[in-house]
């Protein structure tokens, strides 16, 4: 973590974002770059006059070129750095860790809690790490050596194979760093159900942390109700949704791989009769659902990312009109959809406006009972609105 007295000088008027705080420090904003840093390496921000603005780490292949750490010029870059950032985000979430009703959940959410590109998910015993920047990467050791000390978990994991690794330089790839090697099902508890997690191969670090308030908000809804929960993964909505006494779920996905992982946490929740999956693209299946006339009282939809580039956004608003168009054609009147976008390009106001005008197309009237973002243990660090990637709107469709 050695800075080797590096320093990135910012073009005249370029300042004022890091001057409010936020982390990241583009390419275009870059004058000059001085001491030949490794990618990875501690860099001095300063302004075009030379004064001390910021320090943080280097990405040279990255449109992000610095993740900015600490704003405090005493204030060094090393191990007791990352010490006092982990103590930090663990007492944010110390509610959790002593809730044996919720065994997994987001330890360090990267830049809003001060570890950029640094993510820590925790399944039961298995700690999970992922790595998306140069800098994070640099800290590889230390972080691995740190979370063992200060968790004594049974397992360290990596999942680096993150497509968002490609753009800072980095290669992909997963595999045990500490302790013994993670069952092939890690046993969690969310709520009162129960769930396996593939940490090796599932979704993200495993599954889909960020949703956990709103599968626990939204299942109150389902009882004695025909849910459809499109994009089911492993099953967490629809089990929730069954544990909730709904009449019947149907989940759909394109993977039978997480079909059958959401199968086995159905059977292990004692709902297997009454949650049912179905491949395919749900695109299609919607259209041939909405074609044979069948109709839900719930309809949840939770797709996967439409938009990594902004030049994806218009295309990214497209097909979330045509999915909630085909939510909304498929439930009955006084119906409950529940409607989520992860698209941190798609801005909560342009999703909403987007749902607006699928309600238009369907000729349906539509309230919004509430709306939905990722959990306490995702935060959104006020200066860091791009933390605020999951948004959802829970509607009453008429």
């Amino acid at each position: 973590m050695e800075n080797n007295n590096a320093r990135l000088l910012l073009k005249p008027g370029r300042e004022k974002a890091v001057l409010h705080r936020h982390p990241w420090v583009f390419s275009g904003a870059v004058a000059q770059v001085e001491g030949d840093p490794p990618p990875g390496a501690v860099v001095e921000v300063v302004d075009a006059g030379g004064r001390w603005l910021a320090r943080g780490t280097y990405s040279p292949r990255s449109q992000i070129r610095v993740r900015l750490c600490t704003w405090e010029a005493g204030e060094a870059v090393d191990q007791a750095f990352l010490r006092r950032r982990l103590q930090r985000a663990r007492a944010g979430r110390a509610a959790l860790e002593h809730s044996a009703a919720t065994t997994a959940y987001r330890l360090v959410h990267a830049e809003s809690d001060g570890l950029p590109g640094v993510i820590v998910d925790r399944y039961g015993p298995c700690l999970v790490l992922q790595l998306l920047s140069q800098g994070a990467e640099a800290w590889r050791a230390d972080l691995v050596a740190l979370l063992a000390a200060e968790f004594s978990p049974q397992s360290i994991y990596a999942r680096d194979d993150a497509a968002v690794r490609t753009l800072e330089g980095l290669p992909q790839r997963a595999g045990l760093l500490w302790g013994t090697e993670p069952p092939e099902r890690v046993a969690v508890e969310e709520g009162a159900g129960h769930f396996l997690v593939d940490i090796r191969r599932g979704q993200k670090t495993g599954a889909y942390l960020d949703q956990r308030e709103n599968r626990l908000r939204v299942a109150p809804f389902c009882a004695g109700a025909e849910v459809l929960d499109a994009f089911t993964g492993s099953g967490w909505f629809a089990v929730h949704a069954a544990r909730s006494d709904a009449a019947a779920v149907l989940g759909l996905d394109s993977s039978a791989e997480a079909l059958a992982l959401a199968a086995e946490n159905a059977r292990l929740n004692g709902v297997g009769d009454r949650v049912h999956g179905q491949a395919g693209d749900a695109f299609a299946v919607l259209r041939d659902l909405r074609a044979a006339g069948r109709t839900f009282d719930v309809v949840i939809l939770d797709p996967p990312k439409f938009a990594s580039r902004q030049s994806q956004v218009l295309a990214a608003t497209r097909g979330y009109k045509d999915i909630n168009l085909l939510g909304m054609q498929l439930l009955r009147p006084g119906g409950l959809l529940a409607t989520f976008s992860c698209s941190g390009l798609v801005s909560a106001d342009l999703f909403q406006k987007v749902v607006f005008g699928a309600s238009v197309d369907a000729g349906r009237d539509a309230q919004i009972v509430a709306h939905l973002a990722q959990g306490a243990d995702h935060p959104v660090l006020l200066t860091f609105p791009e933390g605020a990637y999951l948004k959802g709107l829970l509607c009453r469709v008429w």
